[in-house]
């Protein structure tokens, strides 16, 4: 897998190098990447991608720790950068449905997404993600979200 500024192919050729995700991505999701952004990718693969979150103190949520919408965005994130890996640049997947599952309070700092897709057809993906910790232990989180792909011409 080559993802410092070299292609990640999938099985139909498609090649989306991680300089290109991460500049497409500060363009079309400036709020959350970019230079003094919460989210940065930290790897993109066949059928995977690795998200960090940089929790600030506007994701944190009373009993110090991250909040559920900010794991959620998080793992939304990690599926459509997987996606977009795999397909190319597509800004119009979009998602149809995420679930989600908090299994501990994750601590203030970095969360790290790791994302797979497990199917991939021509109109629908469905990727799993696990979302742990700085200490990149026990997960904190899980979830399964399906993407809806639009007609590429």
């Amino acid at each position: 897998m080559n993802t410092q500024g070299g292609a990640t192919r999938n099985n139909g050729g498609v090649a989306v190098t991680l300089a290109e995700l991460e500049a497409f991505l500060a363009r079309e999701f400036p709020q959350a990447f970019g230079p003094g952004r919460p989210h940065a990718v930290e790897s993109i693969g066949p059928r995977i991608a690795t998200v960090r979150l940089d929790a600030g103190e506007e994701q944190l949520r009373p009993g110090g720790t991250i909040s559920g919408p900010a794991m959620m965005g998080l793992a939304d994130v990690a599926v459509y950068v997987a996606l977009l890996g795999q397909i190319g640049l597509v800004p119009l997947a979009v998602t149809t449905n995420l679930s989600i599952n908090f299994l501990r309070k994750p601590a203030p700092g970095a969360l790290y997404a790791d994302a797979r897709l497990i199917k991939l057809g021509k109109r629908l993906a469905v990727g799993d993600v696990g979302i742990r910790g700085a200490e990149r232990d026990d997960l904190v989180a899980h979830c399964v979200a399906t993407y809806s792909i639009p007609d590429r011409a």
